[in-house]
């Protein structure tokens, strides 16, 4: 660490601190910061921003196999850096081969996007490094982001020109740092928007990404905030989250919400029961990434994220220690927003504050290319826009569209296959990367996805369905697609079906946050037993469905979700 780091992460604590583990977890003010891990270990040495230097300069020249593997396999995600998967192993070997033996000599790219906000000049400019450095490939993510594939090192400092010319960055878009900001597609345009959260993302982003001082955290911490009362950035499964409120004295402002996320041990983030001003948001952020490099705990890769520490403390204690150790001042109480009334995805077309128009549209699972952002950025400067925003939920929104352009912008994005009045189920369906890039996947997941909702489109043609159907198809157990939150969650792993092991997924029901229109967010439910094939998703989608539409209260207006938990698993099957 430099000096600056350990001067502001090893400083005295003012409060109480918690009590001292029987083993100890790693945390810097309890337990010291001797690395008790090797990942911790490379980390002190030398922090992942440091790599850049070497990729300009050595890499870059040397090739892949000039890269020292710690570099490799460690820092370069301080930049947004991994390598992909080497094509043709399959998912059985996944756990079984050592990291080198399942790469490729090219990378994975994350285009960081704070807050999802595109002009078309940024636009295009992706699309063109898609189309010349990474095989015109592209994926609009649900953190906002959009990464690109097959990138060489040889080509990172050219990229890294382009997209720093005009003002894109990849910094600290993977690793142990704060991650992308998770902000309103609607930021500063909806005509029923709270607030406009985007000045805060540029104070957070433009005093904190890039600081050695929280460079070296515990895991990956992410973050949103929101001002639009569909609560349209999943808040509840972030490290830290503020969702626009009134406060009936104080204005409007923020909820607190910390401790969220998903994985293999999905918690829902809870709130601090405390109002935040909007010119107190960086601070207190702040203050709780500190908590978390100082007190997460290190020892334990897959125990060192925020959710664990916050299921020790509870939100009543964390609050105190956010207030007496690293603001020095009380956050005044506050209630929780409002059960959101519509979805949060934003697809459709929408009248913004000014009278002008924004139009969210479906990119199929957020599979794109860099040929069509290209096509994409031509047909909304056509009809009369200059920006754009991605969403967290794999979805495009397009801003500031005159009224007599509106029909004319929504014909030439369908042909494109970008959809402003898409079916309910190609609405509601996410992936992951799946097996095609990922080294940690098991399961394809782009391409099933896909193939299950054009099929799914014709089969349920002509069903009434009550609500947009959330189906997310993730990969492996890590849940990047979100499954514990969906309608219909499936997981990639190897399932036995009729006496033979073939790649599937094994099924969650029920799952739902806020932003997906729930007054009562959770978790889905794991059916015993059910295994689905990779290429039965369109079979079991229906099936359920279907079962669900004989069996639900319409009188109540029972959603998907609540009807999946309190039907016997019988009907789930």
């Amino acid at each position: 660490m430099t000096s600056e780091t350990q001067t502001r992460a090893e400083r005295p604590a003012r409060g109480a601190r918690p009590p001292r583990q029987s083993k100890p977890n790693g945390q810097w003010k309890i337990d010291g910061t001797t690395p008790l891990n090797a990942n911790e270990e490379w980390k002190q040495q030398e922090g992942g921003l440091a790599v850049r230097e070497r990729i300009e300069s050595i890499y870059a020249e040397g090739g892949f196999d000039s890269i020292d593997p710690t570099d490799l396999h460690g820092r370069f995600r301080w930049w947004g850096l991994y390598t992909q998967r080497k094509p043709g192993i399959d998912g059985g070997k996944t756990a079984t081969l050592e990291p080198h033996e399942l790469e490729d000599k090219y990378f994975m790219l994350r285009v960081r996007i704070d807050g999802g906000q595109l002009n078309l000049e940024q636009l295009r400019t992706i699309a063109g490094i898609s189309e010349e450095f990474g095989r015109d490939s592209a994926d609009v993510t649900d953190r906002q982001n959009i990464q690109l594939h097959w990138i060489q090192v040889e080509d990172v400092p050219e990229i890294w020109r382009r997209l720093e010319a005009v003002g894109l960055e990849t910094t600290e878009a993977c690793g142990d740092v704060p991650r992308v900001i998770l902000g309103s597609p609607v930021a500063g345009i909806a005509a029923d928007e709270l607030i406009d959260p985007t000045p805060q993302i540029h104070e957070i982003t433009s005093r904190f990404i890039g600081d050695e001082s929280l460079s070296n955290l515990p895991r990956k911490f992410k973050s949103a905030i929101t001002g639009h009362p569909s609560q349209d950035v999943v808040h509840e499964i972030n490290d830290v989250a503020f969702v626009g409120v009134e406060h009936p004295e104080l204005g409007i402002g923020y909820d607190l919400w910390v401790g969220g996320g998903l994985s293999v041990a999905p918690r829902l983030g809870e709130r601090l029961g405390t109002f935040v001003a909007p010119d107190k948001v960086a601070d207190v952020w702040d203050g709780v990434a500190q908590i978390f490099r100082d007190y997460g705990y290190r020892r334990l890769r897959n125990r060192a994220r925020l959710k664990f520490l916050l299921a020790e403390w509870g939100p009543e204690k964390f609050r105190q220690v956010l207030q007496d150790e690293y603001l020095g001042y009380a956050l005044p109480d506050g209630d929780a927003a409002p059960t959101p009334a519509t979805p949060g995805d934003h697809v459709g077309v929408h009248r913004q504050k000014d009278g002008k128009f924004y139009v969210g549209v479906t990119p199929i699972v957020g599979r794109v290319s860099g040929s069509l952002l290209r096509q994409l950025a031509d047909a909304i400067e056509k009809h009369g826009s200059g920006r754009l925003r991605t969403t967290p939920h794999q979805k495009l929104v397009i801003l500031d569209v005159p009224e007599e352009n509106v029909d004319a912008l929504v014909a030439d994005l369908d042909a494109l296959g970008l959809q402003a009045r898409p079916s309910l189920i190609r609405r509601g369906t996410i992936a992951c990367t799946g097996i095609e890039y990922c080294k940690l996947a098991i399961v394809e997941t782009k391409v099933n996805a896909r193939n299950a909702v054009l099929d799914l489109e014709k089969r349920l043609d002509g069903l009434d369905l009550p609500h947009p159907l959330s189906l997310h198809v993730n990969g492996c157990p890590n849940s990047c697609a979100r499954i514990q939150t969906a309608d219909i969650g499936l997981k990639g792993q190897l399932v036995t079906i009729d006496g033979e092991q073939v790649p599937g997924y094994q099924v969650h029901l029920g799952g739902g946050l806020a932003s997906q229109d729930r007054d009562d967010p959770g978790l889905g439910r794991t059916v015993r037993g059910l295994k689905v094939a990779a290429d039965g998703i369109a079979d079991y989608t229906e099936r359920v469905v279907r079962r669900f539409l004989d069996e639900r209260d319409a009188a109540a207006d029972e959603t998907f979700a609540q009807w999946a938990h309190r039907a016997d698993e019988e009907a789930l099957q």
